[in-house]
C-alpha cells in the first residue's frame, strides 16, 4: 500500500496536468486516444456496461463526461469523424475509451478487432460543420430540436489503398519535465510491473520526457499491461498508435 501511494504521490508531481479540467473561468476539452467497446447487448446482460445503449441509433456513452457534452469521435486510419452528443454516462471497463453503438462503428469504418479511435471534446453550442448535408440554417436548426446525430461525417482521407501493416499501439504513462523523474518511475515499475523492454523514456522536448508501455501488436497483451498499470494507481491512460 505505502508503495502504490509513493507511485501516486510521484506521478502527479512530474507529470503535466491531465486533460478533463474545468470552473468557472476556464475550460480545457477532454481528449483522449484508445480503443472504443463497440456494445453489443450481451455487455449488459454480462455486467460489462451499467446500462444499455439503442443499437439502431446513432450513440455514445462515457463514463467521465456528462450527458449531452458534445464530442468528435475519428477513426485516426481513414479520418472519417462524427460528432454527437453523449447519450449516457455509465460504467464500462477503463482500458476503453468510449461506448458506441454498431451504427457508429460502422460509419467510421472501424477495425472491429482493433476499434482505435480519437476523442475530443468540443465547445458546448458550437455548430456543426457537415460536407455535403446540410446548409448552416439546417443544420443549426436541427441542433437545436435534437440530439447531434446524423449530421457530421467528415472524411478528410485520400482514396489511395496502402499495403496493410502489423498495427502497433503503445501506452502513454505519464509526461515529465525532467528525464531523471521519468528514469526513476520506470526503474520503479521495472522492479514490479513488467519486462524491461516494454518501458522506454522518450525526449519531447527540451524540458519534456516521456514514459510509454509497449509497442503491443496484440489487444490482449496490452489490455494485460493496461490493467497492470490500473493498479499501480494510473488511470485514463491514452493509447498511442506507432
Amino acid at each position: 500500500m505505502k508503495f502504490k501511494i509513493i507511485f501516486i504521490i510521484l506521478f502527479l508531481h512530474s507529470c503535466s496536468a491531465g486533460s478533463l479540467q474545468q470552473n468557472k473561468s476556464t475550460f480545457i476539452p477532454y481528449t483522449s486516444k484508445g480503443f472504443a467497446l463497440i456494445y453489443e447487448e450481451k455487455d449488459y446482460t454480462n455486467k460489462i456496461v451499467s446500462r444499455k445503449l439503442n443499437q439502431d441509433e446513432l450513440q455514445i456513452a462515457h463514463n467521465r463526461l456528462r450527458t449531452n457534452s458534445i464530442v468528435t469521435i475519428t477513426n485516426p486510419e481513414n479520418k472519417k469523424s462524427l460528432t454527437l452528443k453523449v447519450s449516457k454516462k455509465l460504467k464500462y471497463p477503463d482500458f476503453f475509451t468510449v461506448l458506441i453503438t454498431k451504427k457508429v462503428a460502422d460509419l467510421l469504418e472501424l477495425d472491429t478487432n482493433m476499434p482505435f479511435v480519437d476523442l475530443q471534446q468540443r465547445v458546448k453550442n458550437k455548430s456543426f460543420v457537415a460536407k455535403k448535408a446540410v446548409t448552416f440554417s439546417e443544420e443549426k436548426a436541427a441542433s437545436n430540436k435534437a440530439p447531434v446525430t446524423k449530421v457530421q461525417i467528415r472524411n478528410i482521407s485520400t482514396q489511395k489503398k496502402s499495403i496493410k501493416k502489423i498495427k502497433k499501439f503503445s501506452i502513454i504513462i505519464g509526461e515529465f519535465y525532467s528525464k531523471e523523474s521519468a528514469y526513476h518511475l520506470k526503474d520503479r515499475l521495472e522492479k514490479n510491473y513488467v519486462e524491461k523492454e516494454a518501458l522506454k523514456v522518450k525526449k519531447l522536448g527540451k524540458n519534456k520526457f516521456q514514459l510509454s508501455a509497449g509497442p503491443y501488436t496484440s489487444i490482449n497483451t496490452l489490455k494485460n499491461a493496461y490493467f497492470q498499470l490500473n493498479k499501480y494507481g494510473f488511470d485514463n491512460l491514452d493509447i498511442e498508435k506507432k
